[in-house]
């Protein structure tokens, strides 16, 4: 008895399949290492400012480039403590998450729907906190620092494709990079509106 050939095209693979996520994965694994190493560069300059204030002499850091380009300024601002602790601490530990969480998923690790939420979340958290920095440096310190602008330009595409991957949205995954490099450039005119060209004076 021969067996009939079945013309019925075979299942697509789950949108959700771990396959789909290791992309994300290492993406999530660069975007999180360079932030988190920012970060980790920020707490040290912030260390080392703490240093010299008790030795009572003044410490110059390598990313104080100008006048309006300074990390000092920046790191030693009451808006670097917004929860009366280095913004940075909240830094190294959140993206170190991101980096577990990315290593995981390129490794073909399925995420439970709670897990997914959770990052939503706290990418959510972390655009809104890197807004309000953005604000904060621009608008009322006066100062840009380098290194959170490091962090700024990883948050960005970090909660894109996050949203993305989380709300399903077919818009943010399609034009991730799109919605991701207006976002930077609206960030970047926003400082040379602010500074034009005395930003290197």
């Amino acid at each position: 008895m021969t067996a009939v050939a079945s013309d019925a095209p075979a299942p697509a693979p789950a949108e959700d399949s771990p396959r789909s996520d290791r992309g994300l994965g290492i993406f999530l694994v660069v975007t999180g290492a360079i932030a988190l190493w920012s970060s980790l560069i920020l707490t040290y300059d912030k260390i080392s400012l703490l240093k010299g204030e008790a030795a009572g002499t003044a410490k110059e850091l390598g990313c104080d480039l100008s006048a309006f380009v300074s990390c000092s300024s920046v790191v030693s601002s009451d808006q670097s403590e917004a929860f009366g602790f280095p913004n940075t601490f909240m830094g190294i530990v959140g993206f170190s998450v991101v980096v577990t969480l990315g290593v995981l998923l390129a490794s073909g690790v399925v995420f439970p729907r709670w897990i997914w939420v959770g990052l939503g979340l706290g990418t959510l958290f972390g655009i809104g906190f890197v807004t309000w920095l953005q604000y904060q440096a621009i608008f009322e310190i006066g100062k840009l620092c380098p290194w959170c602008m490091v962090v700024w330009a990883m948050m960005i595409p970090m909660f894109v494709v996050v949203a993305g991957r989380v709300t399903g949205s077919r818009f943010l995954k399609n034009w991730a990079v799109l919605i991701s490099a207006l976002w930077i450039v609206a960030v970047v005119a926003t400082i040379w509106f602010k500074f034009g060209e005395t930003l290197w004076a």
